[in-house]
C-alpha cells in the first residue's frame, strides 16, 4: 500500500460502484444451498516484504511467510494474490502448499529490487497462485507511475477457465489526474477485456474503486489496518468477504468466496 520507503495510511469507508454489492463480515458454508454454484475462494494479502519499507519490522520474517501459508491451509482457498512480495519466497509458499505461481517483477529505478534483510529472498513485485494448474498468464505495467517504483498487474488464467489477477498501485492520491487514477483507469480496461469470470484482487491505494461495469466490488473498509484501500473485483455469483487480522504484516487479509457462473 506504500512506495517503498513511506507508510500510507488509508481512510476508512466504503465506496462501492453502482453494482456492486456490500462486504459481509463472515458467510458459513449453510449460506450455500445445493442449488447454489460450486463456490471458488480466493486469499488477498499485502505481505510487506522487500525488506526496504518502513512496515518491514513488523513481519519478523521468516514469520510473515509462515502466516500466509498458515492462512492459505486454514481457508483452503482456490487463489492467492499477494502484493508487496518476493519472488523467492512466492516459490517457497507454492512449494510448501502445493500451488502454481506466477510473478511479475516490479521495476525499481530502472531495474528489478533484490529483496534484502535477508538477501537471496528473489526480486520484488505481486504475484498469483492457484490451486489449479495455470494455462496462461499475462502481466504488463501502468502507462504511468510516479517516483522510482513502477506499478504493474497481472493475470493468470487456471485450468478451470478462470481469471485471477492483482495489481498494486500508487499511492499519489485519487484525485482526477494522479497517476492513481489513470492506473485505476488502465486496471478497469484490462479486467473489462478479459472476457472470462474473473476475479482481482490486490492494494489499489484508494477508496473508489476500479472495477469495469457489470463487476460488484468488495473492500476491506472494516480492516483495523489502513481500511478501505484493498478491493476485490469480479464477475463471479453471490461473493462474500471474510477480514481476518494478521500478526505479520500492516495490511489485514481478505478472504472472498463467490460462485463460479454456469
Amino acid at each position: 500500500m506504500r512506495a517503498l520507503t513511506l507508510v500510507c495510511l488509508g481512510v476508512a469507508g466504503l465506496l462501492l460502484a453502482p453494482n456492486a454489492v456490500a462486504a459481509t463480515a463472515t458467510q458459513s458454508d449453510e449460506a450455500w444451498s445445493q442449488d447454489a454454484h460450486p463456490p471458488y475462494s480466493l486469499l488477498q494479502m499485502n505481505v510487506c516484504s522487500s525488506g526496504v519499507a518502513g512496515c518491514y519490522a513488523r513481519t519478523e520474517y521468516p514469520k510473515i511467510v509462515d502466516e500466509v501459508v498458515d492462512r492459505i491451509r486454514a481457508n483452503d482457498v482456490n487463489a492467492v494474490t499477494l502484493n508487496e512480495a518476493c519472488s523467492g519466497d512466492v516459490a517457497d509458499i507454492a512449494a510448501r502448499t502445493g500451488y502454481h505461481y506466477r510473478f511479475a517483477t516490479v521495476i525499481y529505478r530502472g531495474a528489478p529490487l533484490p529483496c534484502k534483510s535477508p538477501d537471496g529472498r528473489g526480486v520484488f513485485g505481486n504475484a498469483v497462485l492457484t490451486k489449479e494448474e495455470i494455462r496462461a498468464s499475462e502481466d504488463a505495467p501502468y502507462s504511468v507511475f510516479s517516483g522510482v517504483e513502477q506499478r504493474r498487474w497481472i493475470c493468470v488464467t487456471t485450468a478451470r477457465g478462470l481469471d485471477v489477477c492483482t495489481s498494486h498501485l500508487s499511492t499519489d492520491g485519487e484525485a482526477p489526474g494522479t497517476t492513481n487514477s489513470i492506473q485505476c483507469a488502465e486496471l478497469t480496461q484490462v479486467l473489462a477485456s478479459r472476457g472470462r469470470p474473473t476475479l482481482f484482487a490486490g492494494d489499489v491505494n484508494r477508496q473508489a474503486p476500479c472495477a469495469p461495469a457489470q463487476f460488484w466490488t468488495l473492500t476491506d473498509a472494516a480492516a483495523t489496518q489502513a481500511p478501505g484501500i484493498q478491493h476485490v473485483y469480479g464477475n463471479l455469483a453471490a461473493p462474500t468477504l471474510e477480514i481476518e487480522p494478521t500478526t505479520y504484516t500492516d495490511h489485514d487479509a481478505l478472504v472472498v468466496r463467490a460462485g463460479i457462473p454456469n
